[in-house]
């Protein structure tokens, strides 16, 4: 018989919460807001987008 095993980190909690905060912020932005909104983070990130 297997035993559940306690979690230290749960991923799928996790992007369950950012996924959420992210819907709120995003909620009521029109097509040209959300794609400022998403380029502001991107550069907040500092993250490269993919193939670049």
């Amino acid at each position: 018989m297997k035993t559940k095993k306690e979690k230290s980190f749960d991923a799928v909690k996790m992007m369950r919460e950012i996924r959420d905060k992210i819907s709120l912020e995003t909620q009521n932005m029109t097509f040209e807001e959300l794609k400022k909104y998403i380029d502001s983070r991107i550069k907040t990130s500092g993250l490269k987008p993919i193939g670049q």
